[in-house]
């Protein structure tokens, strides 16, 4: 029963996560291309964040909750020997990619944003985004017995 309770909370925390990307790219994106205002992306960015990134870190803690529950450990982490296994070690990764990214685009895309520069936030937004449903497809092969 904890195990399900604790995988509600996941999917509540990936569908904000995931939800609010593909909601940034479909939709806030080429609004601003189309106005060619960063300020766009900036107001949704300012809005997000404070419930996008508590939802991260949420599916980061309930991820590894779910992962000892399977029992891959940290000392199983990369191991890549079972099929649960190699899910959870390709979320990391993802997860790791998503967070160099998001710390590279806070540092030095969004501070330098203007609208000649679009494209330079359109790439890591729709390559977060496509890590985020990536990170969804391989969560939903855990029911499966993993990869």
């Amino acid at each position: 029963m904890t195990h399900h309770i604790i995988l509600i909370v996941h999917l509540l925390a990936a569908t904000i996560w995931v939800g609010g990307h593909l909601f940034l790219a479909i939709r806030i994106l080429p609004e601003a291309f189309k106005k060619k205002d960063p300020y766009v992306l900036k107001n949704f960015k300012s809005k997000y964040e404070p419930i996008g990134m508590p939802a991260l870190l949420v599916l980061l803690f309930t991820g590894v909750l779910m992962a000892y529950d399977y029992d891959v450990t940290i000392t199983k982490w990369f191991s890549f020997s079972n099929g649960i296994e190699k899910i959870v070690s390709l979320k990391l990764i993802l997860l790791f990619t998503t967070l160099i990214m998001a710390l590279f685009a806070e540092k030095f895309i969004f501070p330098k944003l203007r609208s000649e520069r679009l494209f330079h936030a359109a790439f890591f937004i729709i390559t977060v985004t496509t890590i985020g449903v990536t990170m969804l497809i391989l969560g939903s092969w855990v029911r499966i017995g993993g990869l």
